[in-house]
């Protein structure tokens, strides 16, 4: 199990440096866009305002990304998990999934697996329970058959 385990975390690594790729890309272009602007024409010029506060935003979310890479890497695969926490593949009877950040779905070997915030409110229900419990979410009941 802890090879699938790994193997879902190199997915959703990957997931989250394209990501981090792409928006370093996305900056780059919004600075360039700045730069060939030129200096401002005026006092008020807002338009190269425009491009700089893009660049900015970009910025904090590359930095919220590159937070949650860090969190992916703080994942003990070494770890057994007998319950639900941070970190654990939760086997349900309707879905499988990986707690750790909310990257959605993550598709590898022909298996679907959403990799979920401990901040979302499935979690909520869910934590603490462990293989054979069952927890309610939106009306539907949800058996838990694994966890590691």
């Amino acid at each position: 199990m802890t090879v699938l385990k790994e193997k879902v975390l190199i997915a959703c690594k990957a997931m989250q440096l394209e990501s981090i790729q792409n928006l370093k890309g996305v900056i780059d272009e919004a600075q360039k866009a700045a730069n060939d602007y030129g200096l401002p024409k005026d006092r008020y010029d807002s338009f190269r305002t425009q491009l700089l506060r893009k660049r900015d935003m970009f910025t904090q979310q590359l930095a919220k990304a590159n937070e949650q890479l860090d969190l992916l890497n703080r994942i003990d695969l070494k770890k057994e998990c007998s319950q639900v926490e941070f970190g654990a593949i939760v086997i349900t009877d309707k879905q499988k999934l990986f707690i750790s950040i909310g990257l959605g779905k993550v598709e590898m070997d022909d298996q679907l697996f959403y990799a979920i915030s401990p901040f979302v409110p499935i979690f909520k229900a869910m934590i603490g329970k462990r293989k054979g419990e069952e927890f309610q979410f939106n009306s539907n009941k949800f058996i838990i058959q694994d966890i590691f």
